[in-house]
C-alpha cells in the first residue's frame, strides 16, 4: 500500500483482516464496537469506507470493479509480410456476441499484394472489434477481442430441427397457390444488389466513382514506377507455331493421362525462356542502386488475372523443372490466384515476367516490366497469317512475341539475341530435349 492513512477513535478492535493491494485508501471508522471487518479489493484506484452509528461483525466491504477478465484474448493484425505494414479489413465474418471455433476466419484483410484469411487463435465469445470493414489496419494493432471459453455445440443441433421443420410446414398449404407467391419475392429482392457495393458513390446522372482495391492501387503505382524507373525498350518477333501446335496436338491425350494434367502452351513457353535466360544471364538479372544483381535461379512470374486484380505468382527453379511441374505448379497457382487465396510468399523472388495477353484476344502490346525485374516477354494471340517458308508464301499460326527490358543494363544485342532465342527453340521443339 503506497498510501494509506487509518484513524480510528473510540473503537475496540479485536481483529482486522486486510486483502490485496489499494494505491490509496482511506477508512474512517467512528463510534463503533467491530468485531472483524475484511477488506476486499481488486484494481480500483482509490475508495474510501465510512461507517458510521452501527455495531458491525463480520463486515464485507464491496464495491464496483474495473478490469478485464482473464479470459479474454486481444488478438493484433498479424505480420503479412516483410515489406507490407498494414492492410484493409474487407470483411468480418464474425461479430460481437457471436461463437467462434480455433482455426475458424473472423475476417480477412485485404493487402498490397494478397487477401488473407484471420484466424481465431483460441475458442471462445467475439467480446469487441477494434476496426470497421474497409477501415485500414496497421501490422500489431488491436484487431479484436475474444473471449476464452467452451464453444456450445448445442447451437448448431438447435437450429437443424427448425430447418426440418420448415419443410414439413411447406407441404401443408396448396403449392399451386403457393407457386406464384415465391415468384414476386425474388422479383422485390432483384433491386437490393444495386445499393451494396458500399464504396461506390455516386458523383452525378452520368458517373459512378468505386475506390480501388489496396492489390489495384499497388499494381498502378508499381506499373508506373516501372515507367518512370527504368529506361524501358521493347524489341518484336513473330513466332510459328505449327511445330509446337502439332506437337502438343500429338502427345496431349497421353501427357494428360500420365501426368494428370493438360499440355498448355504456357510450360513450354516457360521452359524455352529458361534456356534463353541462361544463356542470357543479363536478362535475368536486375538493379539494386549501382549495382547489378545476377540471379542463380531462374524464377518465372506468370501474370494471372484475379477477381480483385493482376496477380504475378513466381513458379520457382524453372530450370530443375519438367513440362508436366510446370503445368502442375502453372494449375496450382492459378487456381489460388482464382480463389483469392495466394500467399504472399507465392508472388515474391521472381527474376523474369511472361503475360499473356493473347488469352483475351490482344494481337499486339507492349508489356511494362514488372520491377525490380528488368524484362518481361509478352505473348499474343494466335492468328493465321501469311508467312514466308522456303520461298513460298503459306498460312501459318502465328505469334507475335515482345520482349520489354530495361535498356540500362540490357542491349539491344543480348535483348533480341533472347528473344530470338525463344523463337528457335519453340519452332523447333526438339531442341528442348536436346538442350540446344
Amino acid at each position: 500500500m503506497r498510501s494509506a492513512t487509518k484513524l480510528i477513535k473510540n473503537i475496540n478492535i479485536s481483529r482486522c483482516v486486510q486483502s490485496n493491494v489499494v494505491r490509496s485508501t482511506s477508512r474512517l471508522i467512528n463510534n463503533n464496537s467491530i468485531n472483524t471487518v475484511r477488506q476486499f479489493t481488486s484494481s480500483s484506484s482509490s475508495f474510501t469506507s465510512l461507517f458510521n452509528n452501527n455495531n458491525v461483525n463480520n463486515t464485507n466491504i464491496k464495491y464496483q470493479r474495473f478490469y478485464s477478465s482473464a479470459n479474454d484474448v486481444v488478438i493484433k493484425v498479424p505480420s503479412m509480410g516483410d515489406s507490407i505494414s498494414e492492410g484493409t479489413i474487407v470483411a468480418w465474418t464474425k461479430s460481437v456476441g457471436d461463437s467462434v471455433r480455433v482455426d475458424e476466419v473472423v475476417c480477412s484483410i485485404e493487402t498490397d499484394k494478397v487477401t488473407i484469411d484471420i484466424n481465431a487463435p483460441v475458442s471462445g465469445t467475439i467480446v469487441e472489434l477494434f476496426a470497421k470493414e474497409g477501415e485500414n489496419v496497421t501490422v500489431g494493432n488491436d484487431l479484436y477481442k475474444i473471449a476464452k471459453g467452451e464453444v456450445a455445440a448445442a447451437a448448431p443441433k438447435a437450429e437443424a430441427p427448425k430447418a426440418a421443420e420448415a419443410p414439413k410446414a411447406a407441404p401443408t398449404p396448396a403449392p399451386k397457390a403457393e407457386t406464384p407467391k415465391a415468384a414476386p419475392a425474388p422479383k422485390a429482392e432483384a433491386p437490393t444488389p444495386a445499393p451494396k457495393p458500399t464504396t461506390t458513390t455516386s458523383t452525378g446522372p452520368s458517373e459512378t466513382r468505386v475506390k480501388m482495391t489496396r492489390i489495384r492501387q499497388r499494381t498502378a503505382q508499381r506499373l508506373k514506377d516501372s515507367q518512370n524507373t527504368a529506361a524501358m525498350l521493347t524489341t518484336f518477333n513473330e513466332l510459328d507455331m505449327s511445330a509446337l501446335m502439332n506437337m502438343r496436338k500429338t502427345y496431349k491425350d497421353e501427357f494428360e493421362k500420365k501426368h494428370g494434367v493438360k499440355f498448355g502452351f504456357m510450360s513450354a513457353f516457360v521452359k524455352a525462356s529458361t534456356i534463353a535466360l541462361k544463356e542470357q544471364p543479363i536478362v535475368n538479372a536486375s538493379v539494386e542502386e549501382n549495382d547489378i544483381v545476377y540471379h542463380n535461379n531462374v524464377n518465372i512470374n506468370v501474370a494471372v488475372s484475379a477477381p480483385r486484380g493482376l496477380v504475378v505468382p513466381v513458379i520457382r527453379n524453372c530450370e530443375n523443372l519438367s513440362f508436366a511441374d510446370i503445368e502442375k505448379e502453372i494449375g496450382r497457382l492459378s487456381g489460388l490466384a482464382r480463389n483469392d487465396a495466394l500467399a504472399i510468399e507465392d508472388s515474391i523472388g521472381g527474376t523474369f515476367t511472361i503475360s499473356n495477353g493473347g488469352v483475351f484476344g490482344s494481337m499486339f502490346g507492349t508489356p511494362i516490366i514488372n520491377p525490380p525485374q528488368s524484362a518481361i516477354l509478352g505473348m499474343h494471340a494466335i492468328k493465321d497469317r501469311p508467312y514466308v517458308v522456303n520461298g513460298q508464301v503459306v498460312v501459318r499460326p502465328i505469334m507475335y512475341l515482345a520482349l520489354t527490358y530495361d535498356h540500362r543494363i540490357i542491349d539491344g544485342r543480348e535483348a533480341v539475341t533472347f528473344l530470338k532465342k525463344i523463337k528457335d527453340v519453340l519452332e523447333n521443339p526438339e531442341r528442348i530435349l536436346l538442350e540446344l
